[in-house]
């Protein structure tokens, strides 16, 4: 699957620091991620990691030298084809000569004759990092837009504890996928997600909800940022990571996420309601646990209705207008295609993505889905079974149509 690394022209810098092993592992990532890597060492660079451990990762020429053979302008070519300026570690060296625009080796003339958004990730020991050259220099470079990851807390190579640890490789390689994708296709378009099941409590250690795992609607929300989009995330109880640049709302029951929704809506382009939301709950929550002692050899649980969301949706709707597109989802395990078509109209949806639960193989609390996209004219897409974030890159895709 593609993602906004994929097929992109990367420079990576790497400077002086026993953080280079993480650059290492960066480049890997990287170049498994689809991109082009073109790496530059410094000096102090190659005495803690030498060319060929880049050049095995990435399967590309490694250049270190203004002067050599290869060097004849080479800055500018790097400089002009690059699609991003990735500097991992920066120390606090490097740091100082480009805020000041000091250009005396590769690595710095290339920054300089950079047209590329510029990433850096500072690595340094001890209290460098807090020391006021540092942090003037670092202001000035953000001012020129300039983008900081980083650094951490942690144990140094000095023994010491303190600000100044480089990111990890996969930290920083979501941050370089964020960056890459702000430009998409749906930049200045605000998405609302709704992802995960909803828990509804029946004493204060028990609660009912479903087997969803949330992995479809998180994964639409890292297809949408990919795109470009504002995203916000507002879930139940998730059994996967929230993906970096999304606003996260938690949620726990049916009624707050209604509440959230409603509210998130009011400026939103799009509503994709990917959550495996309860149609009922507990009528009655007890205060104390229940026990089984207190119960007979049956214990019979009330249930009322849960409040319907989408049909609060599309009330709020028909008075603000607001979000200008809403997909809903259908989970289904028998005359899935009927149901959902009635349940598009019903709920005043513009598309719905229907999918058979009852497979082993797709839907809840696995990897992969199979999903038939419906709009109000009909079928749009049968999107086979496949990873759910190719299905989600899917599904966004569609709705980018619709949007732009």
């Amino acid at each position: 699957m593609t993602t906004p690394i994929t097929h992109q022209q990367i420079v990576l810098g790497v400077t002086g620091s026993i953080a280079c092993y993480k650059a290492a592992d960066l480049a890997s990532k990287l170049t498994q991620a689809g991109a082009a890597v073109d790496v530059i060492l410094t000096d102090a660079a190659a005495r803690f990691v030498t060319p060929f451990t880049f050049q095995a990762v990435t399967g590309r020429p490694v250049y270190t030298d203004l002067w050599d053979e290869r060097g004849h302008i080479r800055h500018v070519q790097l400089g002009e084809q690059a699609n991003l300026l990735v500097i991992a570690p920066a120390t606090a060296h490097t740091i100082a000569k480009l805020a000041h625009g000091l250009a005396d080796n590769l690595l710095t003339v290339t920054a300089l004759a950079a047209r590329c958004p510029v990433l850096l990730a500072p690595a340094m020991d001890g209290g460098m990092y807090e020391h006021p050259a540092t942090q003037a220099n670092i202001r000035l470079l953000q001012e020129r837009g300039v983008t900081m990851i980083g650094p951490v807390s942690g144990r140094m190579a000095s023994g010491l504890t303190g600000l100044g640890r480089m990111v990890e490789p996969a930290e920083l390689l979501a941050h370089i996928r964020l960056k890459l994708g702000e430009n998409g296709v749906l930049r200045g378009r605000k998405l609302i997600i709704t992802a995960g099941p909803t828990q509804e409590p029946l004493d204060p250690v028990r609660y009912l909800s479903n087997y969803s795992s949330g992995k479809q609607g998180v994964a639409l929300a890292q297809a949408a940022l990919d795109a470009g989009a504002a995203v916000t995330l507002i879930a139940g109880p998730l059994q996967v990571a929230v993906p970096l640049g999304v606003t996260h709302i938690p949620v726990l029951t049916a009624e707050q996420m209604k509440n959230a929704v409603l509210a998130a809506i009011q400026d939103a382009d799009a509503l994709l309601m990917a959550a495996a939301v309860a149609d009922f709950r507990p009528a009655h929550q007890a205060e104390q646990k229940i026990k089984k002692t207190d119960q007979g050899p049956e214990m019979v649980i009330e249930l009322t209705r849960n409040p319907d969301i989408l049909a609060a949706v599309k009330a709020q709707r028909e008075e603000t207008r607001r979000p200008h597109l809403v997909l809903g989802f259908a989970a289904e395990t028998q005359d899935v295609l009927a149901y959902g078509q009635e349940k598009l109209i019903r709920k005043g949806l513009d598309f719905i993505a229907i999918n058979d639960v009852s497979r082993p193989d797709a839907g809840f609390a696995v990897d992969q889905n199979q999903i038939t996209l419906l709009g109000r004219e009909g079928v749009i897409a049968e999107i086979p079974l496949q990873d759910k974030s190719a299905v989600a890159a899917q599904i966004i895709h569609y709705l980018a149509q619709a949007l732009v």
